[in-house]
């Protein structure tokens, strides 16, 4: 039986139901992405800019006599930024109705408010002049590449890089409680050279730890240089102006880098590149985010806290691993987008074309996602507790990962012509290979090797759990002070 329709359809319904899970379920964990990429941010970035370009055109007198701007009326141009509120979204909305064009609305936008801030006798006369400097020698793209650069700059510095440093942080301080805990590695889903929970992390932590250094060495780029990057009608508006000048001064006036040889679009490459780094990220926790679920399930970790929650509908004995299987999802997704974001925004056809319009659109969504599994994440490794007593049962109960470090001492003894030391591999593997072996069996075969009584003693006292090698001091490489 089809599902039957609803008296009143649920999207004629007030408040607007939420489409995806960022703006429903999971608002309360992205919320903060709303301030930098959502669309009205946009618009409040693209007001900025606009300020941001009429003031610089005046105080710099790049148009002479086109008049001035007193302080208190910049003062009043930037306060629309700082003021952009419900009442300012539902204006531009209802001029880009009529303009069916965003930019063009919001220079309508700054019209009407530098008409009301302008205060003097001549004011007709001077919102004339001034008026027709918002906007000037602008394409929409001078206003959309510097808008999303800084959008993209705040969310990942404001937003998205504290919330993934703390959860490195957080790794990289379970790792460090957990340095001497040792723990049955397993290669190729085999048991292989113990090493220590701690170190184990820690690597999950330090390849985090360089991501979040490539991200925060972002460099974000932006342009203001017309219709084809060419300042064609700057220089035939005013050709005694030093364009290129003017245009750099302006894009690091804004805190950006300046791009100076582009087509009509900024060339994208810098979020390519940003998004390329945050996706490697994504890959690196999805990693941790396998490893913890497997380690779950061998009992090396126990979810002990959060009682109150429900595991399973039908079994009471269960506490899933529902924070890292969420975050794997929705790191799949992030990246699914990153990926396409970094694919698509590197070409443009010709001098323009309009893909990276709508494309841009998805920033927001790709960084909302990842933000969700840092924040699963950082909620899944508070509610582990370790487990040493299980870890060290699976390492008792395999002897023969010792063959390794046997080997290796009769190797050295036969490079130094210590005489009976041959084929040492082949020896441990005759004995090792395909069956389990015990301490005693193990014991006893090092004492019929007729090792040097040094050699032989250390090796009688190698148990698995001490054969760890140097592994707690290698989360000395975690400190980055």
């Amino acid at each position: 039986m089809p599902l039957p329709a609803c008296r009143t359809p649920l999207s004629e319904l007030s408040p607007p139901i939420a489409l995806g899970a960022l703006d429903g379920r999971y608002r309360g964990a992205v919320a903060p992405l709303v301030d930098h990429l959502s669309e009205a941010a946009l618009n409040r970035a693209r007001l900025h800019v606009e300020v941001e370009w009429l003031i610089h055109l005046v105080t710099q007198q790049v148009v002479p006599g086109a008049g001035e701007l007193s302080a208190d009326e910049q003062a009043a141009l930037r306060a629309l930024v700082t003021d952009f509120d419900a009442d300012a979204i539902g204006e531009l909305r209802t001029i880009e109705a009529e303009t069916v064009h965003d930019v063009k609305a919001i220079e309508y936008y700054l019209r009407r408010r530098l008409a009301d801030i302008l205060d003097s006798s001549d004011q007709a006369a001077r919102v004339d002049s001034l008026g027709e400097l918002v906007h000037f020698a602008c394409t929409s793209e001078d206003i959309n590449n510097t808008s999303y650069a800084l959008m993209v700059q705040g969310a990942i510095e404001q937003v998205w890089l504290p919330r993934a440093t703390a959860m490195v942080d957080q790794l990289s301080g379970m790792a460090q409680e957990l340095a001497e805990v040792p723990l049955l590695a397993h290669t190729h889903g085999q048991p292989a050279t113990p090493t220590t929970m701690g170190k184990e992390l820690a690597v999950l932590a330090w390849r985090m730890t360089r991501q979040l250094d490539r991200v925060s060495d972002t460099t974000y780029l932006g342009k203001v240089n017309g219709a084809t990057g060419t300042y064609g009608a700057h220089v035939v508006a005013v050709p005694e102006a030093d364009w290129q000048e003017v245009s750099r001064t302006f894009v690091e006036h804004l805190g950006l880098t300046w791009n100076p040889l582009t087509t009509q679009i900024e060339s994208h490459d810098w979020q390519a590149e940003l998004y390329a780094d945050v996706a490697r990220f994504n890959r690196i926790l999805h990693n941790l985010c396998t490893d913890v679920w497997t380690y779950i399930s061998m009992g090396y970790f126990a979810q002990v806290r959060g009682q109150g929650t429900v595991g399973s509908s039908t079994m009471p004995h269960k506490v899933n691993p529902i924070r890292f299987e969420n975050a794997e999802a929705n790191l799949e997704v992030s990246n699914a987008l990153l990926d396409v974001l970094a694919s698509t925004l590197v070409t443009s056809r010709l001098q323009r074309d309009l893909t990276d319009s709508s494309m841009q659109r998805n920033i927001g969504t790709a960084l909302g996602h990842g933000l969700l599994a840092i924040d699963n994440v950082s909620r899944g490794l508070a509610g582990l507790d370790a487990v040493p007593e299980t870890m060290a049962k699976d390492l008792d109960g395999n002897w023969e990962v010792l063959a390794e470090p046997i080997q290796s001492v009769m190797r050295a003894l036969a490079a130094r012509g210590v005489e009976g030391m041959t084929n040492p591999y082949e020896r441990l593997k005759e004995l090792t290979r395909g069956r389990r072996i015990g301490q005693e069996e193990l014991v006893e075969f090092v004492r019929g090797l007729g090792l040097p009584e040094a050699e032989e003693a250390r090796l009688v006292e190698l148990t698995p759990a001490s054969y760890v090698g140097i592994a707690p001091e290698l989360l000395a490489h975690l400190d980055r002070s």
